[in-house]
């Protein structure tokens, strides 16, 4: 079994698998973010302590935290070997569009990674471990301020530019991963390649624009 994990197919088939786990979050926490859209920051602080404090939440988290590691380090690993096989690999060109998205998958990984550390310093390990947010209170009961920070950031003109740009890289990065994990799962037949790939087009439109809106949104109108 370790020697299938070990293996080029094996790794490419570990990284599909987190990479969709990942796709499956990103919508969960568009759909958490897009309440500090609200007049009333009540309905996002709510959801941000449920995310942070339930239990079951919680091991979703580690989970998360996991599948992340591991799809960057199958990604580099992957990388290497295709650098070191480039010679054989590359004699004749492909100028397809999966081959474009392909080429680059690498390169807009490195700046969503970079941008994710940012994120995570940012929001989760400050919060959790570094500087005390400022606290509401509903129905006696006391919650950290997520809202305010996010409001807070996003009226930062470098930090709305940073975000942005990062989503936009991140759609690129999902224009081929999305369909690719699918193809590397064995999901590649004339009937559904076609609607894998109209989705993973309308996920990825989705994902970019929603993440961008609101940056936007709050910069000029909050």
């Amino acid at each position: 079994m370790s020697s299938i994990f070990n293996s080029s197919i094996g790794r490419k088939l570990m990284m599909s698998i987190m990479g969709l786990f990942l796709i499956l979050f990103l919508i969960v926490h568009l759909g958490i973010n897009l309440l500090v859209l609200f007049d009333s920051p009540r309905a996002f602080n709510i959801a941000a302590d449920f995310m942070t404090t339930n239990l079951v939440i919680k091991v979703f988290e580690l989970i998360l935290f996991g599948s992340l590691l591991l799809h960057i380090i199958y990604g580099v690993i992957l990388q290497i070997h295709n650098w070191i096989a480039r010679p054989e690999r590359y004699k004749k060109t492909n100028h397809s569009q999966t081959s474009f998205f392909s080429k680059y998958m690498f390169h807009t990984a490195v700046i969503i990674f970079v941008f994710l550390f940012i994120h995570l310093l940012d929001f989760y390990f400050k919060s959790k471990f570094f500087e005390p947010l400022n606290d509401v209170v509903y129905n006696d009961k006391t919650y950290y301020d997520m809202a305010g920070l996010v409001i807070e950031k996003f009226k930062i003109p470098g930090f709305v530019i940073g975000y942005i740009l990062s989503f936009l890289f991140l759609g690129f990065h999902l224009l081929h991963g999305f369909q690719s994990a699918f193809q590397t799962l064995g999901i590649n037949h004339k009937v559904y390649s076609p609607i894998i790939k109209k989705t993973g087009i309308i996920y990825t439109w989705v994902i970019t624009i929603g993440f961008t809106f609101i940056p936007v949104y709050v910069y000029f109108f909050k």
